[in-house]
C-alpha cells in the first residue's frame, strides 16, 4: 500500500512538475508572440542611415533565411532609397536653379538635368561607403541584416560638373557656383529635417 502511495505522489509530483514547464515554455512563445506587430523603437545603423549636410545616407534592413542574402537585400534597398533621396534632392536644386537663373529654354535644361541626376545617381552607387552593417538571428531561424551607406555630395557636385563639361549647351546655362550654393542649402534643409 506504501507503495502504492509513493508511486501515486510522484506520479503527481511528475505531472505537476510537467505542467510547470509546459506553461513556462507556453509563457514564453506567448512573450515572443506577443512582439509580433511591436514597433521597434531604434533600428539598428538607423542612425548612421541619416543624412547631413556634408553626405547622403540611407538605412534598411532585410530578413531572409540566408545571411547572405539578407545583407545583399538590405544593401540594395540602402542603395534604392540612396538614389531616391539623391533624384529628390536634386530635383529641388535644379527646381530653383532655374528659377533664379535666366535660361533660354528652362524646359529642355531641366530634362537634360534630371537625366544627369539620374547617370550622377547611379554612378555615384559605386562610391557608397558602408558605414554600419549589423546583423542578427530571429527564434525562428532566419537572419536580418541592418545596413546604412553614405556617399559624399562632393562626389554628386564634382559628378555633375564632369556631366555637364561634356556638353555645350548645358555648359552654357550652368554657373557651377552657383549651383554649388543652392545644393549646400538644400542639403543643410535636408539635414535639419531630420535627414531623410
Amino acid at each position: 500500500m506504501r507503495t502504492l502511495l509513493g508511486i501515486g505522489m510522484l506520479l503527481s509530483l511528475s505531472i505537476g512538475f510537467g505542467s510547470c514547464k509546459s506553461k513556462e515554455k507556453a509563457a514564453s512563445q506567448s512573450a515572443t508572440q506577443s512582439e509580433i506587430g511591436t514597433i521597434l523603437e531604434n533600428m539598428p545603423c538607423e542612425d548612421a542611415g541619416r543624412s547631413d549636410k556634408n553626405y547622403f545616407r540611407a538605412s534598411s534592413m532585410s530578413t531572409s533565411s540566408d545571411l547572405q542574402l539578407a545583407k545583399e537585400k538590405a544593401l540594395l534597398l540602402a542603395k534604392q532609397r540612396l538614389v531616391t533621396l539623391i533624384n529628390s534632392n536634386t530635383k529641388s536644386v535644379t527646381d530653383r536653379y532655374v528659377n533664379e537663373r535666366e535660361i533660354g529654354d528652362a524646359a529642355e535644361f531641366e530634362q537634360k538635368f534630371e537625366n544627369l541626376t539620374r547617370e550622377v545617381a547611379d554612378e555615384t552607387l559605386n562610391n557608397i561607403v558602408v558605414t554600419c552593417e549589423k546583423s542578427s538571428v530571429l527564434p525562428n531561424r532566419q537572419y536580418r541584416a541592418f545596413i546604412a551607406i553614405e556617399v559624399s555630395k562632393e562626389d554628386i557636385i564634382n559628378g555633375f560638373s564632369r556631366k555637364v563639361s561634356r556638353d555645350d549647351k548645358l555648359q552654357l546655362d550652368y554657373d557651377k557656383k552657383k549651383f554649388e550654393e543652392i545644393f549646400n542649402q538644400e542639403m543643410e534643409k535636408m539635414a535639419e529635417e531630420g535627414g531623410y
